[in-house]
């Protein structure tokens, strides 16, 4: 009997054991099952944040900034739009990307970058990982065009596609829908691109929600704010009374401390330059308020279907742009704030309405940020980091990037100016054609050290030219960089800002996330007031 009794205990506690590891592996399977989070990233086109280009959002701040968190330190790593959008797209450096210009032999779009850096981006990664993907607006300036492959190029990850051909307008222009050429003329009921991509993206998600499953990846790229700054005709006489913001460099001459192409530009502007500035600022700001519709519309919507609080919404910019400063009429292309700084606003699951960070982060960072939200974790391989902590409000250590860099090669016409007498003899600039006042140029080719942390603000640029031209600004003392301070700056912290630069252009991966200097090092400097000699 007691034999009987103990196998009888030992098959009691047989069964118990079981029934605890099939209860711990169906825990274990309901969290490993448990749906990831929707994902939308709507991209604006040169918006800026130094001259007040958030303002006209209203809605959009109110849904996504009081509704999630703001990033006051949000920079692109190339102020132009390809090469930007490539570095989004990858998590890469554009050194990394190849993409270093918006023409094809700069690489956008070309057949180098859609058989290398495009077979790996956001969307094949979340996609691999069970998202449904979908693509609405601006892509690449070159994209769709014959050199790049035509309209029947649809680039890997992406389940639906509906991409410009080419660069922003907002009439008369091709999509590719999913890989057949979509014609669109001038009616706005039917072709003004802000309200067809916000059209698409709702007829993706009224399906979706009625018939998948799935988790989605979303991503928008409107073309407002890029030129030509066409509104939307109920929104063509708002703000009629604003001009362009005047302060900081507005207006202002770059003298002989700026490189050779901010020194070209004729100041004081003429009064029809700056009336013509005025009409930009005013539009880019009325194309907006399209954006700022399809913001509250998907928002709106993801709320009736009750899917809101399961969906991160993350909105941004490319690079920004400059209106006037230093008395460059408008464009991007140049490594000061205006051009550099982007909004970026989130909410979504776990981020905490109404917070705001500070930390540098950077457009390589969407990327890494995107593949974690889905759960494949960060990817090594990446230039940028995760910001799922910082969104989470988990602390974020010491070891969190102090600095970062900003490259860009100038492009360039291989034809002379005619029609520009100071430029009939080269070829060595572009974007030339507002009063021959050029924009870009081959010398305004760059790469820059910006750092940051609790005690400096530096910004610390070489150029490709004949001079190897050296800026550095102290960005604390002068906000606006109008005080090239590189024949001042101590040389002890130049050379820690260089041979950290020298690091960032070689970096790949792992290697772009450069521990910041120890704090023992940066005391010493500050106490010795070795930042600048006085």
């Amino acid at each position: 009997m007691a034999l009987t009794r103990r196998c009888y205990s030992a098959m009691i506690i047989e069964v118990y054991l079981l029934c605890l590891c099939f209860s711990i592996r169906f825990c274990q399977n309901s969290i490993n099952d448990e749906k990831p989070p929707n994902i939308i990233l709507i991209l604006t086109d040169d918006q800026d944040i130094e001259l007040g280009g958030m303002t006209p959002m209203v809605k959009t701040k109110q849904l996504i900034g009081d509704a999630g968190m703001t990033f006051t330190n949000m920079f692109a790593t190339t102020p132009l739009c390809c090469p930007s959008r490539g570095s989004i797209l990858t998590g890469n450096y554009a050194h990394n990307t190849r993409i270093v210009n918006n023409s094809l032999s700069g690489n956008c779009s070309s057949e180098a970058w859609q058989q290398g850096p495009e077979q790996d981006t956001f969307a094949t990664r979340v996609k691999n990982h069970g998202y449904k993907t979908f693509y609405a607006g601006k892509y690449m300036n070159q994209y769709g065009k014959k050199g790049a492959g035509g309209v029947q190029h649809v680039p890997p990850g992406w389940d639906q596609w509906h991409a410009l051909v080419g660069n922003s307008v907002y009439y008369n222009y091709t999509l590719s829908n999913n890989g057949k050429a979509e014609i669109h003329k001038d009616d706005y009921k039917t072709d003004y691109l802000t309200d067809v991509i916000h059209t698409k993206a709702m007829e993706f998600l009224k399906t979706h929600t009625k018939l998948g499953s799935d988790p989605f990846m979303l991503t928008l790229a409107p073309p407002a704010c890029h030129q030509p700054f066409t509104p939307a005709p109920q929104y063509a006489s708002k703000f009629s009374s604003l001009q362009a913001p005047r302060n900081g460099s507005f207006n202002k001459a770059a003298g002989n401390a700026k490189h050779w192409l901010v020194q070209q530009p004729p100041n004081p502007m003429a009064n029809d330059t700056i009336k013509l500035i005025d009409q930009y600022f005013r539009n880019r700001w009325r194309t907006l308020l399209s954006v700022d519709d399809m913001v509250e519309d998907i928002v709106n919507f993801l709320d009736d279907a009750k899917i809101l609080n399961d969906t991160y919404i993350f909105y941004t910019s490319d690079n920004g742009y400059h209106l006037g400063q230093f008395s460059l009429p408008y464009d991007k292309r140049q490594p000061y704030e205006f051009d550099i700084r982007v909004p970026l606003m989130v909410r979504g699951p776990g981020i905490k309405g109404g917070t705001v960070s500070k930390q540098l982060v950077l457009t390589i960072d969407l990327a890494p940020t995107f593949v974690d939200i889905a759960g494949a974790g960060a990817p090594s391989s990446m230039d940028g980091i995760s910001m799922k902590n910082i969104l989470h409000g988990s602390k974020v250590d010491d070891s969190w990037r102090s600095d970062f860099l900003v490259e860009y090669d100038g492009e360039y016409q291989e034809k002379a100016y005619p029609s520009c007498p100071q430029y009939t003899n080269t070829s060595m600039v572009a974007e030339c054609d507002y009063k021959c006042i050029c924009e870009d140029a081959k010398n305004n080719t760059y790469t820059c050290e910006r750092y940051r942390d609790a005690t400096n603000d530096i910004m610390y640029c070489i150029f490709e030219d004949s001079q190897s031209f050296m800026e550095v600004y102290d960005l604390k003392k002068d906000p606006h960089q109008m005080t090239n301070i590189v024949a001042t700056v101590d040389k002890e912290f130049l050379s820690m800002l260089n041979d950290r630069l020298i690091r960032h252009v070689a970096c790949a991966g792992a290697s772009c996330r450069i521990v910041p200097p120890s704090a023992r090092y940066l005391v010493q400097v500050v106490n010795r007031k070795k930042l600048q000699k006085l």
